[in-house]
C-alpha cells in the first residue's frame, strides 16, 4: 500500500523559504510521477510542481517557476520540495501526490495517491 507523508511546513515570513519533504513508501516509486499541488482556503487545488520519479525533467507551475525546486533522493524514497522567495500567495496546504501509470502530470484528477498535506503559511 502506498504510502505519502509530508512534514517541512510552517510560518515563515516573505522572502523565506521552506523545504517539504515527502516521504514515500509501500512500492518501487522508479515508475512513478510525483506531484506537488497546493490548496488555499475557499480554492481549488492546483499543481505546484512535478517529475517522473526516475527522469530527469520537471514540471512546475507558471507561478512558482524559478522559485520552487522538485527533486528526490532515491536512498531516502523522499521527494522535496525548495521553496524560495516565498510569497504571501503561496500560502497553502501542500499535498504530494503519486501516479503510477500517468498520463500527464498537471491535474489532480491524474493523481490516485495522496498525502495528508502541511500548511505552509507566508507572512506579509
Amino acid at each position: 500500500q502506498v504510502q505519502l507523508v509530508e512534514s517541512g511546513g510552517g510560518l515563515v515570513q516573505a522572502g523565506g523559504s521552506l523545504r517539504l519533504s515527502c516521504a514515500a513508501s509501500g512500492r518501487t516509486f522508479s515508475n512513478y510521477a510525483m506531484g506537488w499541488f497546493r490548496q488555499a482556503p475557499g480554492k481549488e487545488r492546483e499543481f505546484v510542481a512535478a517529475k517522473i520519479w526516475s527522469g530527469a525533467n520537471t514540471y512546475y507551475a507558471d507561478s512558482v517557476k524559478g522559485r520552487f525546486t522538485i527533486s528526490r533522493d532515491n536512498a531516502k524514497n523522499t521527494v522535496y520540495l525548495q521553496m524560495n522567495s516565498l510569497k504571501p500567495e503561496d500560502t497553502a496546504v501542500y499535498y504530494c501526490a503519486a501516479v503510477d501509470h500517468y498520463s500527464g502530470l498537471r491535474s489532480p484528477e491524474q493523481y490516485n495517491y495522496w498525502g495528508q498535506g502541511t500548511q505552509v503559511t507566508v507572512s506579509s
